[in-house]
């Protein structure tokens, strides 16, 4: 069975950072393409950050050079450093995988909250 669990989340301040981390289970993990998502109320779906099974990393406008993207195979964890947060960086964060030759993500977290205020 597939899982993908978030933790890291919480309350953060104007300019502060947050790290995010993403445990993997029940797949082969380092074959796979990652990516970090989020949702803030009333708005869609976003992906801000994704990187492949080699490592390139490929971010959102809106989160380049203040967010990080990285994966440690050896743990099967998908990392998201946030730093320099802005109020409109609120928002629930997914993490989600996919097999690289996918077009669609199929496997999803529940989500960890992250409020910058």
């Amino acid at each position: 069975q597939v899982q993908l669990v978030e933790c890291g989340g919480g309350s953060a301040l104007d300019g502060g950072s947050v790290r995010l981390s993403c445990a993997a289970s029940g797949y082969t993990y380092n074959r796979n393409c990652m990516a970090w998502f989020r949702q803030a109320p009333g708005k869609e779906r976003e992906r801000i950050a994704l990187i492949n099974q080699f490592g390139t990393t490929t971010y959102a406008d809106s989160v380049t050079v203040r967010f990080t993207i990285s994966r440690d195979n050896a743990k099967n964890t998908l990392y998201l450093q946030m730093n320099n947060l802005l109020p409109e960086d609120t928002a629930m964060y997914f993490c989600a995988a996919k097999p690289c030759a996918n077009e669609s993500y199929i496997y999803w977290g529940q989500g960890t909250q992250v409020t910058v205020s």
